[in-house]
């Protein structure tokens, strides 16, 4: 649904997305990248599990939630890509943690 325009001489660096290897350029957010992906659901809701992604792009909606680098419900719509950072997306409620 989403692509990247080509630039040949843009720089690229490797995030990975539920363990898998993702190019991507800096300046990107992490949503922008996600919604390039097979599937563009971030997250499901709390109760109905329905799926959920990115949509306002400047964090108001909080539909682009996602666990990045170990830090549950981040807006990965405010957070540009690094290389090496790891995305994983959210199910369900998070959990409590003692």
């Amino acid at each position: 649904m989403f692509r990247k325009l080509h630039d040949a001489g843009a720089p690229t660096l490797t995030l990975t997305i539920d363990g898998a290897a993702v190019s991507a350029t800096p300046g990107e957010t992490v949503a922008a990248v996600l919604l390039r992906q097979e599937t563009p659901a971030t997250r499901t809701t709390p109760v109905c599990e329905s799926p959920r992604a990115p949509y306002c792009m400047m964090g108001v909606c909080f539909d682009c939630l996602a666990i990045v680098d170990g830090v549950a419900s981040t807006q990965t719509c405010l957070v540009t890509v690094r290389d090496g950072m790891r995305v994983e997306r959210q199910f369900g409620k998070r959990s409590v943690l003692s």
